[in-house]
């Protein structure tokens, strides 16, 4: 049996990198951004954690590298004034047209187009930077979830905007917006309810 290969990393600047989706939870972004000043003051952890953590990339045509995974690091550390860090380059569609660069990326769901309210958008609405990321409290919500072991993370691509849809259907935003630490318990226990049995990284818990 052949071997995997392994994804290919490399070192680029961030300020090249392309969103695939509309949104993403800034709640979550400041969390990280303090988490990378507080290993400044650490620097071995700091390269340490950066290097287990890399942002998982597609190259496109024109030399564009489009972000799959940890949209929100990369926002942290553009905000944190980082100008390069590593990637993992998942696949090199570089030599296809735009055309065919965007059917693939469909095809092969690495493209997220909804915003915060749920509402699908066409292609041309993707920001052109991760500055220009809007945000969505529930995608935060979801993310801290998981973050307390409400769910798994899985490589299912954009999951946790799975879970942020499920709480947005159930938690009220004006709760959330006000007191976030009681939606995120009241997600917590939702996280375990059978509604959400079929949601990727769902934790089967046994019976007390």
């Amino acid at each position: 049996m052949a071997e995997a290969k392994s994804p290919r990393r490399a070192n680029i600047p961030l300020e090249q990198l392309r969103p695939t989706q509309i949104t993403v939870g800034m709640l979550q972004v400041k969390h990280k951004r303090k988490r990378l000043r507080a290993l400044e003051k650490r620097p071995c952890e700091l390269v340490e954690f950066i290097l287990e953590n890399p942002i998982r990339v597609v190259l496109g045509p024109a030399h564009k590298a489009y972000v799959i995974d940890r949209h929100h690091l990369g926002l942290a550390l553009i905000k944190e004034n980082f100008e390069t860090a590593p990637m993992e380059i998942e696949d090199d569609f570089s030599a296809l047209s735009e055309t065919a660069f965007w059917k693939k990326m469909q095809a092969r769901r690495f493209v997220h187009l909804e915003d915060a309210a749920g509402k699908r958008h066409p292609l041309q609405s993707l920001p052109k930077s991760l500055k220009r990321l809007d945000d969505d409290p529930y995608r935060s919500l979801a993310g801290f979830v998981r973050t307390a072991g409400g769910f798994h993370k899985v490589p299912t691509p954009y999951a946790e905007f799975r879970w942020a849809d499920y709480f947005r259907s159930r938690i009220d935003e004006e709760l959330l917006r006000s007191h976030f630490h009681k939606a995120l318990t009241q997600a917590i226990a939702m996280a375990s309810h059978e509604d959400a049995a079929n949601l990727p990284g769902y934790l089967i818990r046994k019976p007390k």
